[in-house]
């Protein structure tokens, strides 16, 4: 719902904003084909969510994890990795943590959560349980700034899911 009205919000304020200028500009689908060239805002942070390139499915989680490529960041509380599991290589850094954590120097991150912290142009992926809470961390990363954030809908449960069915093969 809050992303129909987010959506809902941002066709407005298009419109206002093309009456203003008299111009005309990109739609919402060909944002992405003529962004470059574009001088209009980045739709993504207005409405992240609906943009494809912000999930991640397992396959491209696994590869990046391969390639050291991108920073994997667990939102959930430090109790739910000790009794579920976690992510290998990933970084917990609690949900009601992510906007403080994002905003600290380098030094400070690696001390406080154990791990590089992501600039803002790096990859950076979100995880939780089940997506939830990764998607609220996704849109505090794009507010401060991080361009490449992305999540892992399917969190803890569909990385275990996958990980227990290529054991038994």
């Amino acid at each position: 719902m809050a992303l129909k009205t987010c959506c809902r919000l941002t066709r407005r304020l298009v419109l206002v904003l093309e009456q203003r200028s008299g111009a005309r500009a990109p739609s919402l689908q060909y944002h992405h084909a003529v962004a470059k060239q574009s001088h209009w805002f980045s739709w993504r942070s207005l409405c992240s969510a609906s943009l494809p390139s912000s999930v991640v499915t397992y396959e491209e989680l696994k590869k990046l994890l391969v390639a050291k490529s991108g920073v994997v960041i667990d939102v959930r509380e430090p109790w739910e990795l000790r009794e579920y599991g976690n992510i290998p290589g990933s970084i917990n850094v609690p949900l009601g943590q992510v906007n403080g954590a994002l905003q600290l120097k380098p030094e400070e991150f690696k001390e406080k959560y154990g791990g590089g912290m992501p600039s803002t142009t790096e990859n950076v992926i979100f995880t939780c349980l089940a997506g939830a809470r990764s998607m609220k961390a996704l849109e505090t990363a794009v507010s401060l700034g991080y361009a490449n954030a992305q999540h892992y809908p399917g969190g803890w449960q569909d990385w275990a899911k996958h990980e227990i069915l290529q054991t038994k093969d």
